[in-house]
């Protein structure tokens, strides 16, 4: 019975000790993403000065081994503070990007449809009455003209920014 009883707390403890090794891991990948970031946005977090010197600190160091030993420091440092609200702002950050880049390839789509294919601008004038389709079949004309003579894509990119303020960033893609 005395043998059980010991076996028992031995295995509690190593399950104590599993869980503590994991939340230390899920904090330095917090770290990891930290890192990551650019210095506005860590600034923009509101870390405290500490963590923010040793996040500079791993962006400078580039020796493989130092670096993984910062980041095992910041996430000794994350442990004295609360990661949730850090981990929210690091994931909406993550997603409104993920839609800003969504509304890109929308942009690009619509622009080598145009291109490519007259019956386009119909589609187009449904889905965005507002557009003015003169102006953009001026900027497709001009732009398969400066693509044959070989010139620089000054009307291509205009056909894009047109798009750009057509297409508002908050409309569903198709």
């Amino acid at each position: 019975m005395q043998n059980n009883i010991k076996h028992d707390a031995d295995q509690e403890s190593s399950l104590s000790k599993t869980r503590r090794k994991r939340a230390m891991h899920a904090l330095q990948d917090i770290g990891e993403q930290l890192v990551a970031l650019d210095l506005q946005q860590i600034a923009e977090l509101g870390l405290p000065e500490i963590l923010q010197d040793a996040i500079f600190e791993a962006k400078r160091i580039t020796k493989h081994e130092a670096h993984r030993r910062q980041l095992q420091y910041i996430g000794k440092l994350m442990r004295k503070i609360d990661v949730a609200p850090i981990q929210e702002k690091i994931n909406s950050g993550r997603s409104s990007s993920i839609h800003h880049t969504a509304w890109l390839h929308l942009l690009e789509r619509w622009r080598e449809r145009l291109l490519a294919d007259e019956t386009a601008f119909t589609e187009f004038g449904q889905q965005y009455p507002n557009a003015d389709l003169q102006r953009l079949r001026i900027l497709v004309r001009n732009t398969t003209k400066e693509k044959l003579a070989g010139k620089p894509p000054k009307n291509f990119r205009a056909l894009f920014q047109e798009l750009r303020s057509i297409i508002s960033e908050k409309t569903p893609s198709n």
